[in-house]
């Protein structure tokens, strides 16, 4: 499959964690020391060791943590209904379903746009365009860390982050060393990017909702942000090969629409944030409504297909790329086996969160280590688990914090993903779009680096912020 099919094909873990935690909503019985409880935390930590070895194993990610939340909600409404609560589960399963459809839905509609544009040759004309000017792969690796970082605070850091690494795959060829430092320097760079924008994360959204920090405090996280992006990609660039791709002078043209079809996609991002922020409803509209852009769009290039075709007869190697429109077929090339993984994420999470393992996490941490010590073990945790529930989890217990510990936790939880590459929906795309090449334990190598990174920029909060 071409890199740039896969490109969006995680945009929206970002949004998908909300199904992670919609299931607290519901009424919960405490099963933290039942049999079922222990059960269930071992059926998922087995699900993800087998994601973590998908490289070994060639076992898609997405089946074991499919079957991993079936047997985890099984068990608990076998226990629910010997307590004579037999549709207490039920409920919280259609919690999580219902927000796992909006992350779906919106998840969809972004790889339908991604489909789109490489249908439509954006990427190999970026590709073509950065061969021509002749960037080293050194200049390369900063270029694309740089731009994921600025550009995550406003797009989602998923997105940023699989648009980058479809730039990567596109320029680094066959040069897996270039690829791999790029795809990590990526990741860092994204999360980094999207923690000090009160909407460039899930986890400053819902902070910013609650009230603890204003719109503008999040801004003070922006120094320790470049700390955290800027450490390991000064260790890293060392590694990157000094080399610079084969020289070409292919000139690659879009075809007709890219750049209109490019339009759309900010459109349709721009309406998704409005939405939300402004009139309070979920993003998925917002991405819903975009697809319709899209749709009425390629209803156009069909009708006018060709009589623009036949404009443009005497343009032979144009002609020959002409073909028609057809927006459901970039649906149907969706990454399937990423949809299903953030699913059986989303209904694992909620069911360790229905068992009351969040509520025990957070209450140990704040009660008894201190809110320093346990915001910086927020970090490390949402290396290994989504950092939503993470935070739902704090937001939820509410603990007596000043604006610094609440932009610390904030800080944590969004860049603490980037020590492992299944800590964040970026890191988890990425390792799909560029399958065999960026994985778990080629990310893990340079988790040291990125830890570093980690603790900076946490001296360097509590040195400016605190």
């Amino acid at each position: 499959m071409h890199p740039a099919t896969r490109f969006f094909m995680g945009v929206i873990a970002l949004f998908a964690p909300f199904a992670a935690f919609a299931s607290e909503t519901a009424n919960s019985i405490d099963l933290t020391t039942h049999a079922v409880g222990y059960t269930a935390l071992i059926i998922f930590g087995l699900a993800y060791a087998l994601v973590m070895t998908e490289e070994f194993l060639h076992l898609r990610k997405s089946k074991p943590v499919i079957i991993a939340a079936g047997v985890i909600w099984c068990l608990i409404a076998y226990v629910y209904t010997q307590m004579g609560e037999p549709h207490l589960a039920g409920e919280a399963v259609r919690h999580n379903l219902l927000e796992y459809a909006e992350l779906m839905l919106f998840l969809l509609v972004a790889m339908t746009y991604i489909n789109a544009l490489q249908e439509r040759q954006v990427f190999d004309a970026l590709r073509a365009w950065l061969i021509r000017k002749g960037f080293g792969f050194r200049a390369l690796f900063w270029l694309t860390g740089i731009l994921a970082f600025l550009i995550s605070p406003v797009a989602d850091n998923l997105t940023t982050a699989l648009l980058m690494c479809a730039v990567v795959l596109a320029v680094g060829g066959d040069n897996k060393r270039f690829v791999t430092l790029a795809c990590i320097n990526i990741v860092v760079g994204a999360n980094a990017g999207g923690a000090f924008s009160p909407f460039g994360d899930i986890t400053t959204l819902m902070v910013w909702q609650k009230g603890m920090v204003d719109f503008f405090g999040f801004f003070k996280l922006f120094v320790p942000a470049v700390v955290n992006f800027a450490v390991p990609a000064i260790l890293m660039h060392f590694a990157v090969p000094n080399l610079k791709p084969v020289a070409s002078s292919e000139d690659v043209h879009m075809k007709r629409g890219a750049r209109r079809i490019i339009v759309l996609f900010l459109l349709t991002i721009a309406t998704a944030v409005s939405f939300h922020n402004f009139l309070h409803l979920p993003p998925v509209l917002g991405m819903l409504t975009g697809l319709g852009y899209l749709q009425f769009f390629g209803f156009y290039l069909r009708m006018s297909h060709q009589r623009w075709q036949r404009r443009n007869e005497d343009r032979a190697t144009l002609v020959g790329d002409m073909t028609p429109f057809d927006v459901f077929n970039k649906v149907a090339r969706a990454e399937w086996d990423t949809l299903l993984f953030f699913y059986g994420v989303v209904l694992c999470v909620g069911g360790l969160g229905q068992l009351g393992y969040l509520a025990m996490a957070s209450d140990l941490m704040y009660n008894q280590w201190g809110p320093t010590l346990a915001n910086v073990s927020i970090g490390f945790l949402s290396a290994i688990v989504d950092n939503i529930p993470v935070m739902f989890a704090v937001l939820t217990m509410n603990p007596e914090m000043n604006e610094t510990q609440w932009l610390l936790v904030t800080l944590t939880a969004g860049v603490g993903g980037s020590l492992l590459s299944i800590g964040s929906a970026a890191g988890v795309a990425l390792m799909g779009q560029a399958r065999g090449t960026y994985t778990f334990f080629a990310h893990l190598e340079w988790t040291p680096a990125i830890a570093l990174g980690y603790l900076s920029s946490i001296a360097v909060h509590l040195w400016l912020n605190g």
